[in-house]
């Protein structure tokens, strides 16, 4: 038996929150429950709650995000929460980063099966890829590091005026007062926990979201971004 035997009824409210990329939605499903398990990008424990806990969970993201704008999902794993995103947001331009190269095959490989054509794969690291890639209106993130760390991370790639959503368990408004004071020296200008998904997932999905100024990532960052912009423009050059 394989382990994609093991996913569970797609959940009426699939068809609603993915429209035309349904039957895209149930593919990536099954490239989890069965790809996904076998190299070891999620545990097998998760394929019975696939739908729930994670791309429904993910998808309902889409609510907060601004249309027509770029987004970078840090860590993106296994392409939670960037591929719902996608398939239920194609005005998005979405970068999928994530370091490790048996993560990023996988991810590449989605993206073609599924014709994800604003979606674009890049493997590295947050801190190395900053001012390599352009900065993007959105970041977002889930289970990858406690909020003060994965802000220091996030908010350097965002574009002045940005902000940072991070998809967050019952720990959010605990992780949120803990990451004020980092927060505040990445730049960080308002912060706000919401809930998405009413009527879709159950409990709601909770969002931290952290609004940056004119200096993401602070003056520290902003140095380290402007000398990465001219190692950049001198690498054109030659």
């Amino acid at each position: 038996m394989t382990e994609a035997a093991e996913l569970p009824p797609v959940p009426e409210q699939a068809r609603e929150v993915f429209g035309d990329r349904y039957a895209d939605a149930v593919r990536y499903a099954e490239l989890l429950a069965e790809a996904g398990v076998q190299r070891g990008l999620i545990g097998p424990r998760e394929v019975p709650r696939l739908w729930e806990r994670h791309l429904l969970n993910c998808a309902v993201l889409s609510e907060v995000v601004p249309e027509g704008v770029t987004v970078c999902d840090v860590g993106s794993g296994a392409g939670l929460p960037g591929i719902p995103l996608a398939l239920v947001r194609e005005d998005l331009k979405i970068t999928l980063l994530e370091p490790l190269l048996r993560r990023t095959n996988f991810l590449t490989e989605v993206v073609e099966l599924l014709g994800l054509d604003h979606v674009t794969v890049v493997r590295g690291r947050a801190e190395e890829v900053m001012g390599k890639l352009p900065p993007v209106h959105v970041v977002t993130a889930r289970a990858v590091a406690p909020l003060d760390r994965l802000a220091t991370w996030g908010i350097p790639l965002l574009r002045p005026y940005g902000e940072m959503l991070a998809l967050k368990g019952d720990t959010a408004e605990e992780e949120l007062k803990s990451a004020a004071t980092a927060l505040s020296k990445l730049g960080a200008v308002e912060t706000s926990i919401l809930h998405v998904g009413e009527g879709v997932v159950d409990p709601m999905s909770t969002v931290v979201r952290v609004e940056v100024g004119e200096s993401p990532g602070g003056v520290r960052f902003a140095a380290k971004r402007a000398k990465a912009a001219r190692t950049g423009r001198a690498r054109r050059r030659r």
